[in-house]
């Protein structure tokens, strides 16, 4: 896990996020799962939203791991599979109900643009904090405000020279738009985080995301070295060599008179 940890901490030192990076990975067995790692129903006591074992993992540092039985929330439910919606009556009338949708069918083209796993096991999900990370990610959460985004979209056009294409719909985001997204298109996605990361997981106000597939990380954090080293970094260097003007742009010796006079 040297890799991982090591670019974790280039990220740190380049990015600097205010909390960890999250290292994200798919798994066949339980008996896959690293030690020591915890999981919401057996030590917490609670099923749980998989957006609030990312945040555990981000702002505790803690290794997280859900399986079916750990889920309580219905929209990863089924776009992870652990339980595929089949009859979409529920899920339509839950979206016209939360005014998610204005009607049926604005809330079938919701439901039908939501991304899905399609797996043939059920899926074991794994949490872990990249600088300290159990497990070689297949997708990485990097929680940011925006100018420190900025910076990962440089780092990764740097080599590809596109710009990132993502979707938006504030539902679902960081888990499915993000963690699905990037691992099916392989390619990084920006995130707008959702009422249910707000509410359950403690995303900020001033928090996007990023999520990039494992196997472009090196090419993330290169492109932020390169371009780190022209002056683009962050924190923003902001400009300063320039004389301020003052009082309406008198000179200061006008301004000193006034003052007497004001006396």
């Amino acid at each position: 896990m040297e890799k991982w940890i090591r670019l974790g901490e280039k990220l740190r030192n380049l990015v600097n996020p205010s909390t960890f990076p999250v290292a994200v990975k798919f798994l066949e067995k339980e008996d896959d799962i690293p030690q020591k790692v915890r999981r919401p129903l057996r030590d917490l006591g609670v099923k749980m939203a998989p957006c609030q074992g990312s945040a555990m993992a981000r702002r505790y540092g803690w290794t997280v791991a859900f399986t079916g039985e750990d889920v309580g929330c219905g929209i990863a439910a089924h776009t992870y599979g652990w339980e595929r919606v089949t009859d979409p009556e529920g899920p339509v009338r839950f979206l016209t109900r939360m005014q998610y949708a204005s009607d049926e069918k604005a809330a079938a083209e919701v439901l039908a643009g939501f991304r899905t796993l399609e797996m043939d096991h059920d899926p074991i999900v794994v949490y872990s904090p990249l600088e300290r990370t159990k497990v070689k990610p297949d997708v990485i959460l990097i929680y940011v405000n925006p100018a420190q985004m900025m910076r990962l979209i440089h780092g990764v056009t740097h080599h590809l020279g596109k710009p990132i294409e993502s979707s938006f719909s504030g539902r679902a985001a960081s888990c499915t738009e993000g963690i699905i997204g990037a691992y099916l298109d392989n390619t990084a996605k920006v995130v707008i985080p959702g009422n249910g990361d707000r509410v359950w997981a403690g995303c900020q106000d001033d928090e996007v995301v990023m999520a990039i597939p494992g196997a472009q990380l090196t090419g993330l954090v290169d492109g932020l070295e390169k371009t780190h080293r022209t002056g683009i970094r962050y924190p923003i260097p902001t400009y300063l060599r320039y004389q301020p003007e003052v009082g309406f742009a008198l000179p200061l010796s006008d301004i000193f008179k006034l003052e007497e006079a004001d006396k």
